[in-house]
């Protein structure tokens, strides 16, 4: 099993972190290169991914289509939420998102990814060669996409009006 964590301060405020970070049109366009897309086999295809919410991806990875449906284990608005893979390529995976107000004013948004390869006997080597590396490249392109979006105006194309929030999601 590896373990990544990448840490991002993004000068924009938590909630608007948290809620791109959340968003499944924000995680396509940080995933573009593969194609990925939500599958409508999932629970939600748009929006905010809320707590116990699923989604189906599909993206081409290593040359071959996948399929992983993760699910929001976890959600502590506006500091915590919680992804784990319920079907997929790996063994295992699991990602926790915090986010906290630095003293500056900007959000320090920390990833802590567990994944887990899904061979028994060459899955350790297959992490250690390749996979840790395509997996944190992966997480900062992800990073990048939501640190331009929240720093800038493009932010109100992806999340709702504040009045639709309070309503989604318990606060």
């Amino acid at each position: 099993m590896i373990k990544l964590e990448e840490t991002t301060v993004i000068d924009a405020p938590i909630q608007r972190c948290f809620d791109l970070a959340r968003s499944v049109e924000v995680h396509l366009i940080a995933n573009v290169h593969s194609g990925e897309q939500a599958l409508a086999v999932g629970e939600i295809t748009s929006g905010l991914a809320g707590l116990g919410q699923q989604v189906t991806w599909r993206a081409k990875h290593f040359g071959i289509w996948h399929n992983l449906t993760s699910e929001t284990t976890a959600l502590e608005p506006p500091s915590h939420f919680r992804v784990t893979m319920i079907q997929g390529i790996f063994r295992s995976m699991q990602a926790d998102h915090l986010f906290r107000t630095l003293p500056s004013g900007e959000t320090e948004m920390k990833d802590i990814f567990a994944i887990a390869a899904p061979l028994p006997f060459l899955g350790p080597l297959a992490e250690a060669l390749f996979l840790r590396g395509y997996m944190l490249a992966l997480v900062r392109e992800r990073n990048a996409v939501i640190k331009q979006i929240a720093e800038s105006s493009d932010w109100r194309h992806y999340l709702p009006s504040p009045e639709e929030l309070r309503e989604d999601v318990p606060r």
